[in-house]
Formats: structure tokens, sequence, C-alpha cells
């Protein structure tokens, strides 16, 4: 069997660019209450950096479909057309809303891959629980409850279940999974916005977090599986479906089983390159800074499956 072509290294340096440029122009926004203008200052952004480079990228994870956004939606073309044919997942804006408040953890992310090689995932929901490596597989299922997946994980760490911490968006639909947890003395990092974040906790050195759980969008699911295919884990979702039209648009990207369990692979395979910047501080990166003297500072966490590595670019771009 043939190895897995990897990607260009030099779109690691392309795909920083690409996040710092929209960061940038969300962080004008920070604390403006202005959800949608901190969005839409990051699709600009993005967009044109995008635009700028020597590739023939394909939107497969963005904004919606064409009809519902104006710029970088699903299937929508963007670099120069010439050079390598590239997937492109992405979130302008993870955190409209903590940008918004002017909160912690609002990053701009982009994943690049092969194509045909991320899951070309619906504007929907879906179910997810994601642990980092070390673990042996198959010992999350998304059909567990939060406490039977605290209880099997503190059994292999040989600790008690009330040593766990788990990552849930602070959302009313998981009041049930916060009692659940709770129960047993577990401890638990509510996040008010941000699971592709919370996800990459579980697997990043000195965050505290075991697992992560809860339902959010399906299109962050395949970004955050990107960022466990290059650091390690397990990542297990299932789609949502809330209503006909969701069903619909399913069938239109090829989704015909409704309720398949998507495991890591199943929903980001082959190498990809994964790259997130910091709008406002966080727990992965520092947000964008500026300086008296004109200058802007970003930081940036990249991560490469096939050369295994996770970089920390940090950016001074002068004034």
């Amino acid at each position: 069997m043939a190895a897995e072509k990897s990607i260009s290294s030099g779109l690691i340096l392309d795909v920083v660019h690409v996040t710092e440029a929209a960061a940038i122009a969300a962080s004008k926004l920070v604390g403006k209450g202005n959800e949608k203008a901190a969005d839409a200052a990051a699709v600009e952004a993005m967009r044109e950096a995008f635009n700028l480079l020597d590739m023939d990228g394909t939107v497969v994870i963005g904004e919606g479909e064409r009809d519902q956004a104006p710029m970088l939606y699903i299937g929508e073309k963007v670099g120069t057309g010439k050079g390598p044919q590239i997937d492109i997942a992405l979130d302008p804006l993870e955190g409209t809303t903590i940008t918004a408040k002017g909160m912690a953890g609002a990053l701009t992310v982009v994943a690049f891959s092969h194509s045909g090689n991320l899951l070309n995932a619906p504007d929907t929901y879906m179910e997810k629980v994601a642990i980092g490596p070390g673990y042996p597989e198959g010992i999350i299922d998304v059909d567990k409850s939060a406490g039977e997946i605290a209880t099997d994980l503190a059994k292999v760490k040989g600790v008690p279940v009330a040593d766990i911490c788990a990552c849930v968006l602070d959302r009313p639909r998981h009041d049930e999974i916060i009692r659940d947890l709770r129960s047993l003395g577990c401890a638990i990092r509510l996040i008010g916005d941000g699971d592709i974040a919370g996800v990459m906790q579980t697997a990043l050195p000195g965050t505290g977090v075991d697992f992560y759980i809860g339902t959010g969008g399906a299109p962050e699911g395949v970004l955050a599986s990107v960022a466990l295919r290059c650091i390690g884990g397990q990542f297990q979702g299932r789609l949502v479906f809330r209503n006909e039209d969701e069903k619909k648009r399913a069938a239109k990207w090829g989704i015909t089983d409704l309720k398949r369990k998507y495991n890591l692979t199943d929903l980001a395979k082959g190498d990809v390159i994964f790259a997130a910047t910091g709008v406002t501080d966080g727990d992965l990166v520092h947000g964008v800074r500026r300086k008296a003297d004109g200058s802007t500072i970003t930081e940036t966490v990249v991560l490469h499956a096939h050369s295994r590595t996770i970089r920390w670019v940090k950016t001074k771009l002068l004034g």
C-alpha cells in the first residue's frame, strides 16, 4: 500500500498568514458588542488572504451554503488556481459571542488537507466526545453517559473518578451531563464558546482536561478532529438533525446513514495541517496585541499530522 502523500510544508506558513489576517481584523471588534460585524471582518480578511495563495483551494467546511453565506461558503473556490488541490475547513471566528463581549478564548481556525480527506459535514449539530492520546481504542462512545465515560477513564488512569475533569460547553442542553458528572464529584471546565479549543485541551499537556463531551456544531467537529489527527487522541461524533431541511442538506453532501457514529479518521484522514490564531487571550494562545510603537503581535498554534509537530508561531507586524 502506497504511503499517504504529505502536504507541502510550505503551506504551513501560508495557513498561518490566513488565520493571522482574520484574527487581526476580528480583534478590532473585540468588546464592541457586534457579533455579525466581528464575524464579517474575519471572513473578509480570511478570503482576501486565501486568494493570494498559489493553490487550487475548495472550501468544504465553511460559513454555510452559497445562498446563506456571501463569502467562504461550502464549495467556494479560493486561491490563485495554481498549485496543489487543497480542501479547506475553516471557522473564520470561533467565538463570535465571546469576541463581541470581550471575553477569553476567541480563535480564527483553518485546516488544509488533500482533496477528499475531510467529511463534508452539513451545518447541523453533532454529539461529540473526545479524549487525548494514550488510552485504549474504543474507550469512548457517544452512546455512553458522561458518568460512564468518566468512570472508564478513571479506571484506565488508576485514579478516583473524582480526579477526572471534563470540558463542557455551557448550554442548557448540557444540564444532564453536568448533573451526571457532579454527582460523581468530577471537575467540570465550563466554556462559553469555542468547542474546537475545548476538544484540543484533552490532548495538549498541562490543561488538566481529561475529556470533552457535549453537542455542538458539526463543522467544528471536523476541525477538532483535524487537530486531534495531528496531536493524537480519539474522537467520536454523531450528527443531530432538528428538522427535515437539515436531513435534506445532509443528503446533498452524500450522507445517507443519519445515525452513523463517526470516528477520527472518518472525519479527517490523510495528512492534514491545522492552524488557530488567538483573537482574545485563551488557554491555547494569546490574543492579538497592539503595541505603542504601532506594531501588532499575533500568536498561532500550528499542527501538522505528517511531521507530528506542534508549533507556536509568534509574529510581529511592524507598524
